[in-house]
Order: C-alpha cells, then sequence, then structure tokens
C-alpha cells in the first residue's frame, strides 16, 4: 500500500472513530430532551411530585451527555480543516452555510436556555423553566435538522453549480440544497432513532431496578413511559426505514446493492438474503440463506419485479460490500428486538404483569444499550454505504483528503482513541454510576449534585442558615 493511500485510510478512521464516538451523544441527548419537557409538563399539569423527580433525575444525566456531546463535535471541524481541506475547499460554499446555520440557531438557542434549564429550578418561574426546556428540546433537533441537511446533501447533491476555481456553488436559491432528495427520510429516520435510543436507556434503567426489587412509583413510571415509547414508535421507525431505503434505492442504488448483497442482477425477481458472507473478489454471497423473490416484493412492491446487481456498477463505484451487507443487518436485527420488545410490554399491561415479569425487565435490560448499536450500525450503512465517494457520484474521497503525512495522521489517531476512551469512558461510567441509582422522592438539583463541601450541598448551606430557603421546602411546595 502506497503511503498516500494509507494516509487516505487513516484519515478516513480517525473521522469514522471520532463521528461515531460523537454520534452517541446526541443520539441520546436529543430524544433526553424531550422526555424531560415531557416529565416537566406532567408534572406542572398533573402536580404530581414523582414526574419532577424523574425530572431532576434524567437532568442530571443529560447535562453530562450534553457536555460529552458537545466537546467530542469540536474535533470533527478541526479535521475538516486539516485531513480534509480539500474537501471544505471544494464544498466550502455549499457546507459552511449550511454549519453556520446550525451555530447561529440551534446551538445559540441551546447555549442561551441551557443553564435557566440546568440551574434555574428554583430561581425563575415555572411558566419560564418549562419555556426553556422546550428550548433546549427545541435546539436539539434543530441542530440534527442543519447536520442532517449538510449530510443528506453530500448523499444527494442538487441545486449546485460549479465555479471557476472548481468549488460547489448554490446554483439558484438554498432551498433545493436543504431539502435535498433524501433529507426528509434521513431527518425523519435519525430523530425517531434518537427518541428510540433514549427510550431504550430509559427502559433499561427502570428494568435494572425492577430486577432489584425497586418497584417504587418513580420506577414504575419510567419503566413503564419507556415501554409506551417502545410500542408506539418502534413500528412507525420501521415503516419510516422502508421509506427511507425506498428513497436511497432511487438515488443511491449501489449502496441498497451492496445492502441486499446482490451481486447479480435478477430480471425476474430477487431473493432476499437474510444471511451469508459477501465474497467481493468471487462476486457471491457464501453460504447464503434466502427467500426467494422477497427482496422484489420489499423494494419494489412485486414479486417478479427485476432488480439490478453491482454487475451493472463499475468495481472502482461499488461500496465495500461486507461491511455494508452486515451493518445493516445489524441495524435491521435491533429494529426487530425493538419491536418485540414493545409487543411483549403490550402483552405484559394486558395481563397486569408490567412490573413483575422478570424475563421481560431481562430483556428489557439487555435492549438497554441497543439503540446506540442500531445508529452506529445505519451510520455505518449509510456512509461506508456512499463510498467511493464524498459527494456522491462528484467528488471521491480520495480526491478530497488533503496532502497529509502518515506519521502526522497516526499519531493524532493514537492520541484519539487514548483521550476518547479515557476522558468519555470517564463520563460513560459516571452516567451509569448515576443510573445504578434509584430515582427517589426529592431528587436534588443538579445544581446541588455535582459539587460538596464538608458533607452538604451550597443549597443546603444556604438553607441550614436561613438565608435563601428553597422553594421545595416551604410549607404547602411541592
Amino acid at each position: 500500500m502506497a503511503d498516500s493511500e494509507l494516509a487516505l485510510l487513516l484519515a478516513r478512521i480517525q473521522f469514522a472513530f471520532t463521528v461515531s464516538f460523537h454520534f452517541i451523544f446526541p443520539a441520546f441527548s436529543i430524544g433526553l430532551a424531550s422526555y424531560l419537557a415531557v416529565l416537566e409538563a406532567l408534572w406542572l399539569k398533573t402536580g404530581e411530585s414523582r414526574y419532577l423527580d424523574l425530572f431532576k433525575y434524567w437532568l442530571k444525566i443529560f447535562a453530562i451527555a450534553f457536555g460529552m456531546g458537545v466537546v467530542s463535535g469540536i474535533v470533527m471541524s478541526y479535521q475538516f480543516g486539516t485531513n480534509w481541506s480539500v474537501f471544505s475547499d471544494k464544498a466550502g460554499p455549499v457546507i459552511g452555510p449550511l454549519m453556520a446555520y446550525e451555530v447561529l440557531t440551534a446551538f445559540f438557542l441551546e447555549a442561551g436556555f441551557l443553564g435557566v434549564m440546568l440551574f434555574g429550578m428554583n430561581k425563575v418561574g415555572k411558566g419560564l423553566h418549562f419555556a426553556a426546556t422546550l428550548m433546549v428540546a427545541v435546539g436539539t433537533f434543530i441542530s440534527a435538522f442543519w447536520i442532517l441537511s449538510v449530510n443528506s446533501w453530500m448523499h444527494t447533491p442538487v441545486g449546485w453549480a460549479m465555479n471557476d476555481v472548481g468549488q460547489f456553488v448554490p446554483e439558484a436559491g438554498w432551498w433545493e440544497i436543504v431539502f435535498n432528495p433524501s433529507f426528509p427520510y434521513r431527518l425523519v429516520h435519525t430523530v425517531i432513532a434518537a427518541y428510540l435510543t433514549t427510550a431504550l436507556v430509559v427502559g433499561g434503567v427502570g428494568a435494572w431496578h425492577l430486577l432489584k426489587g425497586r418497584a417504587s412509583p418513580h420506577v414504575r413510571t419510567m419503566f413503564s413511559m419507556a415501554m409506551w415509547m417502545a410500542a408506539i414508535v418502534a413500528p412507525v421507525q420501521i415503516f419510516v426505514g422502508d421509506l427511507h431505503g425506498l428513497n436511497t434505492l432511487e438515488h443511491q442504488p449501489a449502496k441498497v446493492m451492496a445492502m441486499e448483497g446482490h451481486f447479480q442482477s435478477h430480471p425476474d425477481g430477487a431473493p432476499l438474503i437474510l444471511f451469508g458472507i459477501p465474497d467481493s473478489e468471487a462476486e457471491t454471497v457464501h453460504a447464503a440463506i434466502e427467500i426467494p423473490k422477497l427482496s422484489s416484493l420489499i423494494l419494489k412492491h412485486d414479486l417478479n419485479a427485476p432488480l439490478d446487481g453491482l454487475d451493472t456498477i463499475a468495481r472502482e463505484d461499488r461500496p465495500p460490500v461486507g461491511i455494508v451487507f452486515w451493518s445493516f443487518r445489524i441495524m435491521v436485527g435491533m429494529g426487530m428486538l425493538m419491536l418485540l420488545l414493545g409487543l411483549w410490554s403490550l402483552v405484559a399491561r394486558v395481563r397486569k404483569r408490567l412490573y413483575d415479569w422478570p424475563l421481560l425487565h431481562r430483556f428489557a435490560l439487555l435492549m438497554g444499550p441497543a439503540g446506540f448499536v442500531a445508529v452506529l450500525a445505519g451510520w455505518v450503512t449509510t456512509e461506508v454505504g456512499r463510498q467511493p465517494w464524498v459527494i456522491y457520484g462528484l467528488l471521491r474521497t480520495k480526491d478530497a483528503v488533503a496532502p497529509i503525512g502518515v506519521p502526522g495522521v497516526a499519531g493524532s489517531l493514537a492520541a484519539f482513541v487514548v483521550t476518547y476512551f479515557l476522558v468519555f469512558g470517564a463520563g460513560t461510567i459516571y452516567i451509569l454510576k448515576l443510573m445504578a441509582k434509584p430515582p427517589h422522592p426529592n431528587e436534588e438539583d443538579v445544581a446541588d449534585a455535582p459539587i460538596r463541601t464538608a458533607g452538604i450541598t451550597p443549597a443546603q448551606a444556604l438553607d441550614r442558615d436561613g438565608i435563601h430557603p428553597r422553594p421545595d421546602k416551604q410549607e404547602g411546595a411541592e
């Protein structure tokens, strides 16, 4: 392997590692922000303290996950200017403004209201605090909107022209670029995935405490809410995923061919290959377990519909079939297990055994991280399936990399791996420790939890001295 090819491979691995690590946290915080808004709305509507306690319990976890998401995302912007400076130069007139919109709208909105959400429970009115929580939730969605618009344009580039210096520039206006053909499907699919990821984490935590015999109203409430989310949203996600797949077949057929393992064209109906070992050199799937003509039925809604294979695509334009084939099956497999969990929880509700069915609770606990596995597998399917293009059909990945050397990329990659696992590993362990403790009445605020002096919190010290009595300690307060 030539040095330039090795440098390209290391640069791709570095970006894949950092973006995958980063994607874990927004996938959680997007759904968790909305969950917090629902909890606070229920508390304001019903006045039941368990909703407020759950809000405070998950707010501490949200604060850590949100912080790690922001920090882990900063590194990627630097890579655009170092490892991928050629891409940044060529696509900057299109990509740059969209990324700027994300900062000006979503990030400023989140940053402006996050402090009120985290520390303002006892400092502002209930309505204003709820508004801040809503703004943070909306901000996470807007952030996903712009980031996915950028990513989707790289998959289905439209509305562009080439200027005199070889840069992609908007041709007529921004609406066609922002709402490119794959964007609506990708946005809905990804946001629902974030909601399911959060629901599975909440359900896993609730199942853990139920298995430990901690069947308090707080634990029951969050487990019940999570199971409702899984039961309702998992079927919707499967339907949306099917629509997204049909859109991908229209605009990126090579990706779907790799997902399906179709090396050869099938003029009279293509089989659905459930499992097998793809062999790109031999252009076949060894030991294939398949269902005749089912792929044509799924993709074309006709058992006998013809489907093209990778034999219609030049070898240099094909994605790595093995990676895409298996990452797609991992994603779909996780989706099927989510559907099973939701249906099982409905059976448990009907039989009035939602809180005392240990097998269900063990399954829910095992499914706790399934959302993260699914979103990462889906991301791998999407991005590896786009190869060898960084802007599909227009700019190859090998032509987008900067003139970098192997030692520099290898050294920075090693530093990222060590730093990420140490820093974000420690943060993840701390989140797991918080989750291991059940929510309880009079849950402490974020402002009280992190800093303790002589065994008491700052707010408790003020309460002790009578300087700043907290509203929740006053007679008649929630």
